[in-house]
């Protein structure tokens, strides 16, 4: 009887865990799969920890950021709550864990575990976090 109640409970503890649960007007990632070559000059400057590359895809283009020990995080550029025309800035220089829309001002957290989460207050839907996965000396960026 135990076993079946711990069971319950963990399965509605990790319910909530999903992308369904963002509010409405949160716009969800689109289908697609890239695969690129790590040796790309493109991504000259992401061989390092926090070394990150923009490349093409997504809604507004994709940020890819080397988070250390073979793991990378990719981000979408389109601000969240869809009210800019203009991507995110990524200023890895002086503000490297944040993207930021500059037509509202709102800030997005970057890192591992942190999934876009919005910094500002009053807003609610995250930046697009892309899966990446790391095969040889290629990267899979997707949103499965």
């Amino acid at each position: 009887m135990f076993k079946k109640i711990l069971f319950v409970i963990a399965v509605l503890c990790f319910w909530d865990c999903s992308e369904n649960n963002l509010p409405e007007n949160c716009i969800r990632a689109s289908s697609f799969s890239i695969t690129k070559a790590l040796n790309n000059p493109e991504f000259n400057q992401m061989r390092t920890v926090n070394g990150s590359a923009e490349i093409l895809g997504g809604f507004q283009g994709i940020i890819v950021i080397n988070a250390g020990l073979g793991r990378f995080i990719a981000y979408d550029k389109i601000c969240p709550n869809n009210d800019c025309n203009s991507p995110m800035e990524y200023d890895q220089m002086n503000r490297p864990n944040i993207l930021k829309c500059t037509c509202d001002n709102s800030e997005y957290g970057l890192g591992i575990g942190i999934g876009g989460a919005p910094q500002t207050p009053g807003f609610e839907c995250p930046a697009i976090e892309y899966n990446v996965v790391k095969i040889g000396t290629s990267i899979r960026i997707s949103n499965f």
